[in-house]
């Protein structure tokens, strides 16, 4: 450690009327920072050129409606070549500032609580956290993506570099690692609320956590190491410019600077809770505290505060008072605390603390490396051990325990008074009844009373064995075993009828349609001159039939259907009749009629392993105009999806879920059923994108095709947080997805959901989609799918 400078005060500056709750080092002016603060005010500072070496305010913005929780720089961009300033409140908004004017260029709204936390990304992406339980993408002033899975607040998230990946940690003690919308990865570790997140690099981070512990991660799942030394909840972390060092702050009044893996240093300040902290292009440290100071620190000698100001501040420091209550210290009883005398002896490492006694008085010392001497740290008040009951005063009444709760971050710390003899959870309603707290947070309080009162100290809970984590059979998106495909015949050995085994409606013939392959002419100027494949604006729809296989088929499984399911032989007629009809083999058919459609749904809910012949007809009947109105018009078109949605379960039978995705895609060829899916998107496409890791190609083809028929109805639409669920589903399909054909579709779907929309182009860039795709690039069998992901690649530029 001796190879460091030491850390010692650089400035300290009142700022703040309130607690500092968030910091952030600007990229514009440079070695300046954002402070934000419960006074509802963020505030630009930069550096003084006097020798004062403090920090002078540059700019003062407002513009929430009630405290202010989190701030975070947005890179700059050509609109914006300073770059902009985001802070997220408990007014539920994020307000955008520039550096030139006091009042938001815009405010972003959409959580439903406080807003905690926040985090950018490239080409302008902004991540949002918030009490309401979920995290948020947006761009462009709008709202891209929701990300819902956790079950308690979002208190931290951050964007990795690279590939379109988001963390966010949570008060449900969990981090999730989200790509392109979808949760990828849950970590399990920490054992209470997760506070904070900071990158490393593409591939690692840190947590910290309510458990006083900091662990670092790998974003593939594993914990590769967990710090201790914090004795309090840790609020925040920052890393330094080499990827390995770090620093941190919490409840237990201190920043700490963690070298090679080890707390090198302790700095404790005057106040309670060290909110927040960011470090400066300059190695300096910002921290923001309970008391409405900020205080930066610096290990260059020309920085460091006088000698004069350097003495205040631990004079300061050694007049705070510690409450013995709060964990820091452990339990402390007066009769075993050693004198004065016992600070003779030189601590072993910096930041140990060494309680004495000094007649009734209980002093508490911390051990300087730098100095080579013990610094009083503060006087100890409220009692001795932690089990002494009556020992805490509290509007004129004695008690066991007297807990700080931060549950509603509008405010300085509320007090809880509890006795041992109490219930934990009818003094936990009584609390929340007295200070008007939501009863939600019954569980949180009680719980917290339980594990604070049970008299020991908050200490180093070591983790789990080699796994941290779960341990064996970790579902891992794309590596589920084998399911079986279409093999000989995957129905009931019989008959021969396969769904969908009619010839391959993608065969790159040429390049006038690369979907049927029709117009097969070829030229290689053309396809380098044109780009024939995206936006593709007409619905795909799976035509293929052959009538006399189907209804074979149906009457075989009819007639070894139990007899609460036969179908007798006018409903088969009259269903032999349907398809005749909706095929167009003979013009001379009469149109369907309303009682062949109702046989047709009735009989769409057979037995699942028995029903896909029924399901065919249902896929070629919904193609023509009056069973598509039938069946997906404004009465019985939601009954269909959620029938349809039923048969895609992922646990289901491959053949339905294959005929049920063929039969949404045909859906689009009407106006009333393209209304429908439109209106049913999210459920839909959430659905279908569970399919991607079956590992079947005729799923994977039907589902690329559903997605690209969606992206084709949105094209030229503002819609986008639609069009961010086309990118995301198409997205996440790319990562299981083999077959050529499929991978195509998927392609041309990207193309189109961002051809013509600069916003959507944006999306994609920040979801990685460039990079994901890039290898197909070189792809020559087919051609049309490097030829795809060039003008892909290019519209991306």
């Amino acid at each position: 450690m001796a190879s460091f400078n030491s850390y010692k005060l650089r400035c300290s500056i009142p700022g703040h009327e309130m607690d500092v709750r968030g910091l952030a080092a600007t990229v514009f002016p440079e070695g300046a920072f954002v402070s934000v603060s419960r006074d509802r005010t963020g505030r630009v500072w930069v550096p003084n050129s006097s020798s004062d070496k403090g920090f002078t305010e540059m700019h003062s913005m407002s513009g929430h409606s009630n405290f202010v929780s989190c701030v975070c720089i947005i890179a700059p961009s050509e609109t914006y070549p300073r770059g902009l300033v985001a802070t997220g409140g408990n007014d539920n908004n994020i307000c955008v500032f520039s550096l030139d004017r006091p009042q938001p260029l815009f405010t972003l709204k959409g959580h439903k609580n406080t807003v905690c936390t926040l985090s950018s990304g490239k080409f302008g992406t902004l991540l949002s956290g918030s009490w309401d339980t979920t995290a948020k993408v947006w761009l462009n002033e709008k709202c891209m993506m929701t990300l819902q899975g956790h079950t308690a607040a979002v208190w931290a998230v951050a964007i990795l570099p690279e590939q379109g990946l988001m963390l966010s940690g949570s008060a449900d003690k969990t981090i999730k690692l989200w790509k392109a919308g979808r949760c990828e990865k849950t970590f399990t570790g920490h054992e209470d609320c997760v506070r904070d997140l900071a990158v490393i690099s593409n591939t690692e981070f840190f947590s910290c956590s309510n458990d006083t512990s900091i662990r670092r991660w790998l974003v593939t799942g594993e914990c590769v190491q967990v710090y201790y030394s914090h004795t309090n909840f840790i609020y925040s972390l920052a890393v330094f410019p080499n990827s390995q060092d770090f620093i941190s702050t919490g409840e237990d009044r201190s920043l700490r600077i963690w070298r090679q893996g080890e707390c090198s240093q302790t700095i404790r300040l005057p106040a309670q809770s060290v909110w927040c902290c960011c470090i400066l292009p300059n190695g300096d440290i910002v921290v923001g505290a309970s008391d409405g100071i900020i205080r930066v620190f610096t290990e260059a000698e020309d920085r460091m505060a006088s000698a004069e100001d350097l003495q205040a501040f631990e004079d300061e420091l050694s007049k705070a008072t510690i409450d013995p209550k709060t964990g820091d210290l452990g339990d402390i009883k007066l009769e075993d605390l050693p004198g004065r005398e016992h600070l003779n002896e030189p601590g072993n490492r910096d930041g140990q603390t060494r309680l004495i006694k000094d007649g009734q008085k209980v002093e508490a010392y911390q051990w300087s490396v730098s100095d080579g001497r013990w610094m009083k740290i503060g006087d100890v008040v409220g009692g001795s051990n932690q089990q002494t009951s009556k020992s805490v005063m509290y509007e004129g009444k004695e008690y066991d325990y007297v807990f700080s709760i931060d549950v509603n971050e509008g405010g300085p710390s509320m007090k809880l008074p509890y006795n041992v003899t109490d219930d934990p959870w009818l003094t936990a309603h009584n609390f929340l009844q007295k200070n008007d707290l939501s009863p939600m947070f019954l569980d949180q309080v009680a719980n917290f009373i339980i594990e604070n009162t049970k008299g020991h100290v908050v200490g180093p809970a070591q983790p789990a064995g080699g796994d941290p984590f779960t341990g064996g059979a970790r579902y891992i998106p794309g590596s589920s075993s084998d399911t079986a495909g279409f093999g000989a015949d995957p129905f009931t050995g019989t008959g021969r009828y396969i769904p969908g085994s009619g010839p391959n409606p993608g065969a790159p013939v040429g390049v006038a349609d690369p979907f049927t392959g029709g117009g097969a002419y070829s030229s290689a100027a053309l396809r380098q001159t044109t780009n024939i494949y995206f936006p593709k604006t007409d619905g795909v729809t799976f035509e293929q039939a052959n009538s006399s296989q189907i209804i074979a088929k149906l009457k075989e499984l009819n007639g070894g259907a139990p007899q609460e399911h036969k179908l007798s032989e006018e409903v088969l007629e009259s269903l032999e009749r349907l398809l005749l009809s909706v095929c167009g083999l003979n013009s001379s058919e009469p149109a369907p009629t309303i009682q062949q459609i109702n046989l047709l749904w009735k009989a769409s809910h057979w037995p699942e392993d028995i029903v896909f012949p029924v399901l065919d007809i249902m896929r070629l009947a919904v193609r023509h105009p009056q069973v598509n109105e039938s069946l997906c018009g404004e009465a019985e078109g939601v009954q269909l999806c959620n029938h349809l949605l039923n048969l895609m379960r992922p646990e289901g039978r491959p053949a339905n879920q294959m005929l049920a995705l063929r039969t949404l895609c045909n859906c689009f060829s009407g106006r009333h059923g393209r209304a429908l899916l439109m209106a049913q998107r999210e459920t839909v496409l959430s659905r279908a994108a569970d399919l991607a890791t079956v590992c079947n190609k005729n799923i994977h083809i039907a589902l690329a095709t559903l997605v690209l028929n969606y992206a084709g109805c949105l094209h030229l639409q503002p819609d986008l947080e639609a069009k961010a669920q086309c990118l995301s589903v198409a997205s996440r399909a790319l990562e299981t997805v083999q077959d050529k054909e499929a991978v195509f579709r998927l392609l041309v779907a990207l193309g189109t959901t961002v051809a013509s929309d600069q916003t959507a182009q944006d999306l994609a860039r920040s979801l990685g989609v460039s990079s994901q795709i890039s290898k197909y690039s070189s792809v020559s069998d087919p051609s049309k799918v490097g030829e795809c992901c060039q003008l892909l690649l290019k519209e991306l530029q």
